[in-house]
């Protein structure tokens, strides 16, 4: 039983050890399709059909069995639009998202500063929809729209590490059954925590495979839109020959706004900074001055006292 433990113990040490490196390695590396076949499939039946398009399922010979594995591609699209009112289609994206059945990952509506010293509010918002919907929701986020200025729509096959995280998953639980079964026929203490601590190690490496595949499978399952949005005004400005009145009128009136901020800026300073230095410096003048009036006071009030000469 004790060589047993010990050869199993080596075992699912090295099994963790090669599955935390291979979803390290995961992370950084994804291959495309096209370069990346399946294990035991030929490069002339990679995951295409004849008219070059990816196949929906394909079937791969494995160990000279047929077996139909379904593609895991990760669909996403990026849009930049020109629209009237930037906030309120991003409101309207996002009501889009929900009855799709999807959700907003983020959104944001901010002011930037164009061309000619322009200012205008600006949006942009993300969303997932179900993958298989990806179009319709890119049709009518499109319809609303002034100008598409830019459409690009990408695709990800990650059919391979997900059959591989899928292999890695069942051989760990084959081995955190095994630990089970030892750990229950062991009566010492000390083996009994070492082989727990054997089974925590599985476990991690458990719900971190568990974790990938999950991520794979809701990103295949909900595309990702990114839409910015640019408004109106900006594209397409009023303009006479070469000279633009908003964008004059602009200037002016935020040179304007900057003027009365300097006045604004060097009043705050005259009060706080300024009159305390000036009333401190004048301490001094203010005490001579009394001083002066007193003596002189004095002077006044003896002078009559005196004597006329004869």
């Amino acid at each position: 039983m004790k060589k047993r433990f010990i050869a199993f113990g080596l075992t699912v040490l090295l099994i963790s050890a090669c599955g935390a490196s291979a979803l390290r390695a995961q992370d950084s590396v994804f291959a495309p399709a096209a370069e990346m076949p399946l294990p035991g499939m030929p490069e002339s039946e990679a995951m295409f059909d004849a008219a070059g398009r990816p196949a929906t399922d394909l079937s791969v010979k494995m160990a000279g069995e047929p077996q139909s594995i379904e593609r895991l591609v990760i669909r996403n699209a990026n849009l930049t639009l020109v629209v009237e009112d930037p906030a309120g289609s991003a409101a309207t994206i996002a009501r889009l998202a929900d009855e799709m059945g999807g959700f907003v990952v983020n959104s944001n509506v901010y002011q930037s500063t164009f061309e000619g010293g322009v200012r205008a509010t600006q949006a942009s918002i993300t969303i997932r929809v179900p993958a298989e919907r990806l179009n319709e929701a890119l049709e009518r986020i499109k319809a609303d729209a002034v100008e598409v200025r830019s459409e690009n729509i990408s695709g990800q096959d990650v059919t391979q590490e997900y059959t591989d995280l899928q292999a890695r998953l069942r051989n760990l639980e084959a081995a955190e059954e095994e630990l089970r079964e030892i750990m229950g026929s062991l009566t010492k203490a000390e083996d009994v925590l070492r082989v727990y601590e054997q089974l925590r190690q599985v476990r991690e490496q458990i719900e971190i495979t568990k974790g990938r595949i999950q991520y794979y499978e809701q990103s295949a399952r909900l595309s990702a839109i990114t839409v910015d949005l640019l408004p109106d005004e900006i594209a397409r400005p009023l303009q006479i020959g070469r000279w633009k009145p908003e964008g004059t009128a602009k200037e002016a009136l935020e040179a304007l706004i900057r003027a009365l901020q300097v006045l604004a800026q060097v009043g705050i300073w005259f009060v706080i900074f300024v009159l305390p230095i000036l009333a401190l410096l004048s301490i001094p003048f203010w005490v001579l001055r009394a001083i002066f009036l007193r003596r002189r006071r004095r002077k006044q009030a003896t002078e009559p006292n005196k004597a006329p000469p004869a």
